[in-house]
């Protein structure tokens, strides 16, 4: 699960450990919060190698120490290290689900978004790429969501995940997932993304561009829309049928739509008919070994009666 995932990686963070946490090791600012210590009599208090918070964060930013991220770290590995250093209290226990309000957690083999990532409260990002999920609750999605990304999953259906959308999302990426028919173009409409502004649905299954067309008309906020990898992007009118159709749209397929090609396909939506569910494809073949040079045999006399031999070679593409 998510929350499997989220807790196996804090731990890997190490947030207790030196120099993060609340310890022996942080000075000035904890200092006020720790009990007195203990001292037995006849015994010295012992001294403390302590460090200031300012000291503690040069070890986590300094490329050279030992205890510095990796260079490629992201902002949310960073970002919860520094507050395990300046206000420790803040990652412990489920106090840690209210630093965030962007959560990244790419490849770590999650399958279920489950009902315990409804703690973080104040997340507005979350982003599940490259994982195992193949259909996602949003009863388990916080409300303040604004981007959901579930690039590289196995989701090939969005029923569960219209059943109770975050109301304010505005992209949703489904990029190279298993979606197809027409049964999931229903789901693409105003009624569940009423502020959609952003949606990524390429490398799908996607065969029916009139029908995805029709439901996409109603996402009234929609300006940027990724569609390219699917089957109905090889139909010949496929772009100009797009951006007539969407006049609201800024970007299709990460291009820009500028004055000058809307007024090219201007009346094309009007036209349905030349949007067929018929593609062409144009294949080259650069190079073949193996098979005879016809050129190099040698040429018959004529009048010859040797036998002639003919070769045909055929080659066979299966979609």
């Amino acid at each position: 699960s998510l929350s499997a995932a989220f807790q196996e990686y804090l731990r890997h963070l190490g947030l207790q450990d030196f120099p993060c946490g609340l310890s022996s090791w942080n000075k000035s600012c904890l200092s006020g919060r720790r009990s007195p210590r203990r001292v037995q009599p006849g015994q010295e208090e012992a001294v403390l190698d302590e460090e200031t918070p300012e000291v503690l964060l040069e070890l986590l930013r300094d490329q050279h120490s030992p205890w510095a991220l990796p260079q490629d770290c992201s902002p949310q590995d960073q970002l919860l290290r520094e507050v395990a250093v300046l206000a420790p209290e803040l990652v412990r226990g489920s106090k840690v689900y209210q630093v965030l309000k962007s959560l990244r957690m790419v490849d770590k083999g999650v399958q279920e978004v489950d009902e315990g990532v409804l703690q973080f409260q104040q997340l507005e990002e979350l982003v599940l790429s490259a994982n195992q999920i193949s259909r996602i609750t949003s009863a388990n999605l916080p409300r303040t969501l604004r981007v959901l990304e579930l690039c590289c999953n196995t989701v090939d259906d969005l029923e569960d995940l219209c059943s109770q959308p975050p109301p304010e999302l505005q992209h949703l990426g489904l990029g190279h997932n298993r979606l197809c028919g027409l049964s999931q173009d229903k789901f693409l409409t105003g009624d569940f993304w009423p502020n959609l502004i952003s949606l990524d649905l390429s490398f799908n299954n996607l065969t029916d561009l009139l029908g995805l067309v029709s439901q996409l008309s109603s996402l009234q906020k929609l300006r940027i829309l990724v569609l390219q990898g699917n089957p109905l992007a090889l139909i010949p009118t496929y772009r100009g049928f797009l951006v007539d159709s969407l006049p609201k749209l800024s970007v299709l397929d990460d291009i820009y739509i500028g004055p000058d090609e809307r007024q090219q396909f201007c009346g094309l939506a009007r036209q349905p008919e030349l949007s067929r569910s018929e593609a062409r494809v144009v294949v080259s073949v650069g190079e073949m070994k193996g098979v005879p040079d016809p050129s190099a045999l040698q040429q018959l006399e004529v009048g010859s009666e040797a036998p002639v031999i003919t070769c045909s070679y055929f080659v066979t593409y299966e979609f």
